[in-house]
C-alpha cells in the first residue's frame, strides 16, 4: 500500500510541474486547435460546398429557415458555414486565431439558442442536445483567451516583424 501511495505522489508531483511550462501549454493549446480545426472544417465544408456527404448550401439554408427559424436562410447558412470552415482552417493555422476562435465560440453559441438549447443538455428523443455546442464554445474560448500558442502562423509573424 505505501508503494502505490509513493508511486500516485511522484505521478502527481510529475503532473503538476507541466501545468507552468510554457511547451505544455503551446502543445495543449496546439491539440486544441487541431481538434476545433478538425470540426469546423469538416462541418464548415458540408455546409458550404456539400463535402464529406453534407448536403450543401441550399440544404443548409432550408434548415436554416424552418427548423432554426433564421431569416434569410440562406445568409445564415452562409455566415455559419463561413465562420465553420475558413474559422476552422485560421484557428488550425494559428493566424487570426484569437478572433477565428471567438467567432466560433458565438457560432456554437447561436447553436444553442436557435436549435439545441430547447432539446436540453442531452436531449430527447426529437434531437441531440447542447452538449457538443457547450464543449466546443468553451475549447474555442480557451484559444480566444490564450492565444494560438508558439507552433502557429501567428507566432512565426510577431517573430518576423520584431527581426525588421
Amino acid at each position: 500500500m505505501n508503494e502505490l501511495v509513493s508511486r500516485v505522489n511522484s505521478v502527481a508531483t510529475k503532473f503538476r510541474a507541466t501545468r507552468d511550462a510554457r511547451l505544455t501549454k503551446d502543445l495543449a493549446l496546439l491539440i486544441a486547435r487541431i481538434a476545433l480545426a478538425w470540426i469546423f472544417i469538416f462541418h464548415g465544408a458540408s455546409t458550404l460546398f456539400g463535402a464529406f456527404g453534407g448536403g450543401g448550401l441550399h440544404a443548409e439554408a432550408v434548415y436554416f429557415s424552418t427548423y432554426a427559424h433564421l431569416h434569410p436562410g440562406t445568409f445564415f447558412a452562409l455566415l455559419s458555414g463561413i465562420i465553420e470552415c475558413f474559422g476552422g482552417i485560421a484557428v488550425g493555422l494559428g493566424v487570426f486565431g484569437r478572433l477565428a476562435a471567438a467567432a466560433i465560440t458565438g457560432d456554437m453559441i447561436m447553436a444553442m439558442i436557435t436549435v439545441t438549447f430547447a432539446q436540453g443538455i442531452v436531449g430527447n428523443s426529437s434531437g441531440i442536445g447542447y452538449q457538443l455546442n457547450v464543449a466546443l464554445a468553451a475549447l474555442a474560448l480557451v484559444v480566444a483567451f490564450l492565444g494560438t500558442g508558439r507552433f502557429s502562423l501567428d507566432e512565426l509573424m510577431r517573430s518576423l516583424r520584431k527581426r525588421n
